[in-house]
């Protein structure tokens, strides 16, 4: 049997997607348009606490195209802090015309394929607990996907030895470093989640590099032979400040 991999565990985290009931919104009053607004700023702003005492993130994008209008995504220390924030979301006027169109559960990973060997507890290494334990960077742009490693009767990956796994994703890897400083990515575990076995969160201030580097990783061979993906979700960011424009008709 092959090696598994070990992974670091941080933050749960769980994406909403949202479709807006635009023809429905646009029946009520416009004084009770403006009170599902306010207290919908109320519920961001207080679920912003999370990330100013650093127990959690939170970030909510406008999705482009028809896939949703509305990604929220809250990193939190338990599944069921994302419960109660999904419970509580629900519970607002606003999401009375809100129309679920996608979710995804998982939580911050980091595996250990490029790990060197060490008696450290990496739990106490700060750069790993920043990437646990994130700040998200809340650019202007973010893209979200889901993946599969490969596995059917001519590629599984699952199947490699775990050398040759380290191999391919140092050089899957050495990819992406080349994006530093243009790029901000958080991979989320989610075997045993959802229907996926990752999710891929991508932020920044260029959205075109977001092609580019999903178009470049189509040649590396761990891409090529291995992986197999989900719908991609492309938004804007979306502060509160932004939401008297977005929602007004």
């Amino acid at each position: 049997m092959s090696e598994a991999a070990e992974t670091l565990d941080g933050w749960y985290s769980l994406h909403l997607f949202y479709a807006m009931d635009w023809t429905t919104f646009r029946l009520v009053p416009e004084d009770e348009r403006e009170a599902m607004i306010s207290e919908l700023k109320s519920f961001v702003e207080d679920k912003s606490k999370a990330r100013e005492s650093h127990t959690g993130d939170q970030a909510i994008y406008n999705i482009t195209g028809q896939k949703a209008d509305l990604l929220l995504w809250f990193l939190r220390p338990e599944m069921k802090d994302l419960n109660k924030i999904e419970n509580d979301f629900n519970k607002l006027r606003i999401a009375d015309y809100l129309i679920p169109t996608y979710s995804y559960v998982s939580v911050i990973e980091l595996s250990n394929y490029l790990a060197g060997k060490s008696d450290e507890d990496p739990y106490e290494n700060p750069h790993v607990k920043a990437r646990l334990y994130p700040e998200l960077p809340h650019s202007e742009y973010i893209c979200f996907y889901p993946m599969d490693k490969r596995r059917n009767e001519t590629y599984n990956w699952y199947m490699l030895p775990i050398e040759e796994r380290k191999n391919l994703m140092y050089n899957h890897g050495m990819i992406g470093r080349k994006y530093a400083g243009k790029i901000k990515q958080f991979i989320t575990g989610s075997v045993g989640f959802d229907d996926f076995e990752w999710g891929v969160t991508l932020f920044s201030d260029d959205v075109l590099q977001f092609k580019k580097i999903v178009y470049e990783m189509r040649f590396d061979e761990t891409t090529a032979r291995y992986g197999d993906f989900g719908s991609f979700y492309v938004g804007h960011i979306l502060n509160t400040d932004d939401f008297n424009e977005f929602f007004n008709i």
